[in-house]
């Protein structure tokens, strides 16, 4: 794997994944060179995010009415090696490190032969739903977002 600005040691960055979701590389996902096109790493990352989130209670209350829900305030993939139609990947997230208002999550996407084809990382801010502003992260999210 390459060397990558937001990973200090690869081998055990790596064995700390644990969750993951599979997903199965769709036709629709491809482009006219037969792969994956360069905007599926995000929804994948979305759909992952989210099944991470919902597992640790996270993803109930989204609505107006919360008092706090988690928004992407950056994302970044970075390309390994090529996907294409029909490859069956496992996209694991974990949390990389925790802030007073954020936190920082990591993805990692393996095909079926177990190669990394993707890594990436995001930053997730827990924002007030009617003023927009960032509010500080209860203990028990943090406790929640750390028993994974």
């Amino acid at each position: 794997m390459k060397k990558l600005s937001y990973v200090d040691h690869s081998e055990e960055w790596l064995s700390e994944f644990s969750f993951y979701i599979p997903i199965k590389v769709r036709f629709s996902e491809t482009d006219m060179f037969g792969h994956m096109n360069n905007t599926a790493p995000f929804i994948y990352f979305e759909e992952a995010r989210i099944e991470f989130l919902k597992s640790v209670g996270m993803f109930g209350d989204v609505s107006s009415k919360a008092e706090s829900v988690p928004v992407v305030g950056d994302l970044q993939c970075d390309f390994h090696q090529q996907i294409y139609f029909d490859d069956q990947l496992r996209l694991y997230v974990k949390v990389e490190s925790m802030g007073r208002t954020s936190y920082d999550v990591h993805y990692l996407a393996k095909n079926q032969h177990d190669h990394v084809c993707l890594t990436g990382r995001g930053r997730i801010v827990h924002i007030n739903p009617q003023t927009g502003k960032p509010v500080e992260i209860t203990q028990e999210i943090k406790e929640q977002l750390t028993t994974v």
